[in-house]
């Protein structure tokens, strides 16, 4: 049998021409291996009959929407993880999924090479060959659009020289990517950082004025972090994530445009669409401020920030990682409870929060009759608290 080379295939022009063109280059039998995210568009099954049209001995689709949500959304939402403190990680969270299948489709077939169809410019050639190398440091990569300086000229070139049967002549004038955790949107006009994005920009969200006159209100039901039911109906992870983005997207939140700071130093403008993780965040968020101790609340916001860095650098399996993981799986313990929030304009507002687990004690807080915070404690704290400042203060100034 020939060596093998399984091939990371979305069903665009690149990666289909990247079956022919390694079968042809490497003279390696070519395994394509497509991963449904929720990403809807195009059948699966259309997708994978044009891998075997374009040459590949085997194409494999992989329904990972339910381990997607569970094993990558789930411990993004747990983490509030938003990086540049706007960002929610959409295509940084589904790379290393796509490399776990890879990688066990690349064992399975007894392939040394797994191949991407990522350019030099971007951050998921260092997402797919960071984490393949984490789970199987033995394989090779090709990456055929980067190594070989492609141009989707060459493509089509190609494409039509060998008869593969691929449509080449719509072109989109931006480079999307997305799954059921959002959208991303890059290139074409939007590189202007003047030009503002026009309505065809998006698809996940509605614009924030056409409902204006109709606000949502939805209670989030969460236990030890997990969101487990919606207005009161059990749903799964996968479910409250797709549940959200219709209710959130109607309502044009979850919109974003950015100016990132990408890991192989380019700043780019980047358009999102993130309504369900929007949403679902920040009822997290909330939920947490009233179940997490102080302390643990305010380490957890650093390590949030590094957890969120570490899965945009493509470290997802990196043993700073794992570690970090094992903490924000103990600080979700008591996260339980219920969020209201309203869904208007464009924004996530929560108006309501209940938790049996809450740290918020009326009685410690309120102004009013029966209130038990003994204030007569409090002038002796202060004078403490201060104590290192005010001596350092007579110094100074003496």
């Amino acid at each position: 049998m020939s060596d093998r080379v399984v091939l990371a295939y979305s069903g665009g022009l690149d990666t289909s021409v990247a079956i022919s063109w390694i079968a042809k280059e490497t003279g390696s039998e070519v395994v394509a291996v497509a991963i449904d995210l929720g990403q809807g568009g195009e059948d699966m099954s259309a997708i994978r009959q044009r891998a075997l049209d374009c040459g590949a001995v085997e194409a494999i689709v992989v329904d990972a929407r339910d381990e997607f949500a569970d094993e990558y959304c789930l411990p993004t939402i747990q983490a509030n993880a938003m990086y540049q403190g706007q960002y929610p990680l959409v295509s940084a969270i589904s790379r290393p999924l796509i490399v776990k299948h890879l990688v066990e489709a690349a064992k399975f077939h007894n392939a040394t090479t797994v191949s991407h169809g990522c350019t030099g410019k971007g951050n998921d050639q260092v997402r797919f060959e960071v984490g393949i190398g984490a789970l199987a440091p033995d394989l090779e990569v090709i990456a055929p659009v980067r190594d070989y300086a492609w141009t989707r000229e060459k493509a089509i070139a190609f494409a039509e020289e060998n008869k593969l049967p691929i449509n080449v002549t719509k072109k989109s004038p931006f480079s999307i990517d997305q799954n059921v955790w959002g959208r991303a949107v890059e290139t074409g006009f939007l590189e202007d950082l003047w030009n503002a994005p026009t309505k065809d920009v998006y698809d996940y969200t509605a614009d924030p004025t056409v409902n204006f006159e109709a606000p949502d209100e939805v209670i989030i039901t969460f236990e030890k972090g997990v969101p487990v039911a919606i207005d009161g109906k059990p749903v799964s992870v996968l479910q409250a994530i797709e549940e959200m983005n219709t209710r959130a997207g109607r309502q044009g939140v979850g919109r974003l445009d950015m100016v990132e700071d990408r890991l192989v130093g380019i700043k780019s403008r980047e358009i999102y669409e993130a309504p369900g993780a929007i949403a679902l965040i920040t009822a997290h968020q909330a939920l947490e401020a009233v179940t997490v101790e102080r302390e643990l609340a305010r380490y957890k916001r650093q390590v949030e920030q590094r957890w969120g860095e570490l899965a945009y650098d493509g470290l997802w399996y990196s043993p700073l990682k794992r570690a970090l993981d094992a903490f924000m799986q103990d600080t979700q313990q008591n996260v339980t409870g219920d969020i209201r929030m309203v869904l208007h304009g464009g924004s996530a507002v929560v108006n309501g929060r209940r938790s049996e687990r809450s740290l918020y004690d009326f009685n410690l807080a309120t102004y009013d009759e029966g209130d038990t915070f003994d204030q007569s404690l409090a002038k002796g704290f202060v004078q403490i608290h201060g104590l290192s400042s005010k001596v350092a203060a007579r110094r100074d100034l003496s």
